[in-house]
């Protein structure tokens, strides 16, 4: 069977990343049929190569962000190790690195050194605070990024110490706005001839994940209120939260302004909320007393029913709520699995299927197609065949730990 050439199939890529950042645009990249070349430390590796939960010798965090790409070590302090990524760049059309700033200079692989021997090549940096910032010299991860970013405050628990979250949603973010990032940059090149180079950071991508309620923070200058979504104006309200039915199962609901008094006459909480002064959502806006007080009284209702109860009046009235679901649910959850955003891959090493992340893409001619992450050194031998390299001298670059 012919193999699908994905939509970058052509596009040739070569990373010295790693962590999650700077190798998820480059993993998202060979899902698409990039041919993507990541280079390593001789005998060491990535040092995430045993990282997350072990399945055997195989990582859930290695596996998750360099499937799909190709492994060639290059000792990048030696001449000899620089002179062959230097020819990789000759022929390709990115490059991408998250190291500590001030490497690439040290090692030769700076984007004013990589654009002399290809001035066409798209130049991806990914740091942590960003080229400008006054700890833009710092090394940083996740933390960095949502710490910084106002994350821990859009997902806070009213009276509880702000926090960031498990999910690495800087890293993430900043892996999805680099990959945009690079093949807007790339489409420049084809058309002037000239590639580029684009920064990223985890402080910056994760701040745009903020997107309006960032700017409304900003506008109003006063925080957003936290614990529900309650937005709009006091004239205009709307909400967004999360509850629990009464078998303590949460479940999520978004009404916009209009929706509001049509949800609590279909949920038959109009008369109890009038009662109690608390149909007004509005009032939210003027304290966090009624704002605590009208969750609160939704809480204690909603808790006297089953969720897919409360969902079905919801949705019957073309209003918005669904089930909260845990990871694990999540992974399980048919919205999930029939839109092959969950696949299951064959790893011959293990004798067995394991479940991975399928594509948040679903092409109709070019289908994304889900690989294994590479073994340290796995394509050597082939990447340096095909720069002109003998066996020979392929052998003595190996003795010399070169490669």
């Amino acid at each position: 069977m012919t193999e699908n050439n994905g939509a970058l199939s052509g596009l040739k890529i070569v990373a010295c990343s790693t962590a999650q950042a700077g190798t998820v645009p480059y993993m998202l990249m060979a899902d698409l049929g990039a041919e993507v070349i990541k280079i390593e430390t001789p005998g060491k590796g990535d040092m995430n190569r045993k990282s997350g939960f072990l399945v055997g010798s195989t990582g859930s965090f290695f596996e998750t962000n360099n499937r799909g790409v190709k492994s060639l070590t290059l000792n990048l302090k030696s001449e000899q190790g620089q002179k062959i990524l230097h020819k990789l760049i000759k022929n390709a059309d990115i490059f991408g690195q998250n190291f500590r700033p001030g490497v690439a200079e040290k090692l030769n692989f700076d984007y004013e050194t990589l654009s002399k021997i290809n001035p066409k090549i798209v130049y991806a940096s990914v740091s942590a605070y960003g080229p400008d910032a006054p700890d833009g010299h710092l090394p940083g991860t996740d933390a960095v990024g949502q710490a910084l970013s106002g994350i821990a405050e859009a997902y806070s628990i009213p009276g509880n110490n702000l926090r960031t979250g498990v999910a690495s949603v800087a890293d993430e973010s900043c892996a999805i706005l680099t990959f945009g990032g690079i093949l807007a940059a790339y489409i420049n090149a084809q058309k002037t001839g000239k590639g580029q180079k684009l920064e990223t950071s985890l402080v910056g991508s994760a701040f745009r994940l903020l997107g309006w309620t960032m700017t409304t923070a900003m506008w109003s200058n006063k925080p957003p209120i936290t614990g529900a979504r309650i937005n709009g104006t006091r004239e205009r309200p709307g909400i967004a939260a999360c509850f629990n039915d009464i078998e303590g199962k949460p479940f999520a609901l978004q009404l916009d302004p209009n929706a509001w008094e049509k949800a609590m006459n279909a949920l038959n909480f109009s008369e109890t909320l009038k009662n109690e002064n608390l149909y007004d959502l509005g009032q939210a806006f003027e304290s966090e007393d009624k704002k605590v007080a009208i969750l609160d009284k939704l809480a204690e209702l909603f808790s006297k029913n089953k969720r897919d109860h409360w969902i079905s009046i919801l949705r019957n009235g073309d209003m918005i709520s669904t089930h909260v679901n845990t990871m694990l649910e999540a992974s399980n959850d048919p919205n999930i699995v029939n839109n092959n955003y969950v696949t299951e891959v064959w790893y011959p090493e293990l004798n067995k299927n394991l479940k991975v992340h399928g594509t948040p893409w679903k092409f109709s001619k070019t289908p994304a197609n889900i690989k294994t992450a590479p073994t340290l050194g796995q394509h050597n031998s082939e990447i340096l065949s095909n720069l002109g390299y003998t066996n020979q001298e392929i052998d003595n670059l190996k003795i010399e730990e070169v490669i």
